[in-house]
């Protein structure tokens, strides 16, 4: 009788994390500006859920309330309340709704923008170079927050208008980089192969050179999103953004300067906020590109 044959199965490993995700894991700055944008997306999208109060609530018997660690304070009102008795901490939760629309909207447009025209620009060269150049020269010779005052002005208050604005004069920004980074590639030995081999230019630009740029645009694209998010609150300060009754960080500072003699905390946490997310952002960038840039890796 034929004895009973045993297979023993292979031990199957665990799967392993890719190369560049280990490397983003690996960036202190990815996770300390990564993980505060991915905490605040998750409190903006909660925040009916997350806040304490109705953000437009007024009471004026509770106006000025300072903050839960303060004499006078009220239970609830952990940030305290404004002149009009509305709780500040749901005012943030909820201010940081537009901000982060703001913020990724913006920068997702001007970058798509400013990509398409830095490619080209840098790529093709000769007339197109040229126009496209010289619209960035005039454009960018204008002062930047006067400009997107200006349009906003014009087109009306309101987050499109605001979005819209940002991304008329940013998207500059993007173009130019785009187009150094595209003019450094095409000098490069694999563009030549490339040239050699007999592959269409348009190939090339969109299969060679578009993915070799790709870590600098992420980290650009995160600094714009800080960017936008402090010209949302300039012209929220001014009264330019989205309505009175709509929480805004810089509408919040603006109220916060008026009273910033007897209650402080006004001023203080909108200022706190804005200042960390655009730091965040600004961490992120910085260490996306590091993570991602073959040559920063060496």
């Amino acid at each position: 009788m034929a004895e009973p044959v045993i297979v023993i199965a292979p031990a199957t490993k665990p799967p392993r994390v890719p190369s560049q995700l280990r490397g983003l894991l690996a960036e202190q700055k990815v996770l300390f500006g990564g993980g505060f944008i991915l905490l605040l997306v998750v409190i903006a999208t909660l925040a009916p859920l997350i806040a304490p109060k109705d953000p437009l609530e007024q009471d004026l018997m509770l106006g000025s309330l300072p903050p839960a660690w303060l004499d006078g304070a009220e239970p609830g009102y952990y940030l305290g309340t404004d002149d009009l008795g509305r709780d500040i901490l749901s005012r943030l939760i909820y201010g940081s709704r537009i901000a982060l629309l703001v913020a990724f909207a913006s920068a997702s447009l001007a970058a798509l923008i400013g990509t398409v025209l830095g490619l080209l620009a840098g790529w093709y060269g000769g007339w197109t170079d040229r126009i496209i150049s010289r619209i960035v020269d005039i454009w960018m010779a204008f002062p930047p927050v006067l400009l997107s005052i200006l349009l906003v002005a014009v087109f009306g208050s309101g987050v499109h208008s605001v979005i819209a604005a940002i991304v008329i004069i940013d998207w500059t920004r993007f173009c130019r980089v785009v187009r150094a980074e595209t003019l450094a590639q095409a000098q490069l030995d694999y563009i030549t192969a490339a040239r050699t081999v007999g592959f269409p230019r348009f190939r090339i630009l969109t299969r060679e050179i578009f993915p070799n740029i790709v870590p600098v645009l992420i980290a650009l694209v995160s600094l714009e999103m800080g960017i936008a998010v402090v010209v949302e609150a300039i012209l929220s300060f001014v009264g330019l953004s989205v309505s009175s009754d709509t929480p805004t960080w810089g509408g919040m500072i603006a109220q916060g300067r008026q009273l910033i003699h007897h209650a402080w905390w006004l001023l203080v946490a909108p200022l706190i906020a804005l200042f960390a997310t655009v730091l965040a952002f600004n961490q992120l960038g910085g260490g996306l590109r590091r993570a991602l840039d073959p040559v920063l890796k060496r």
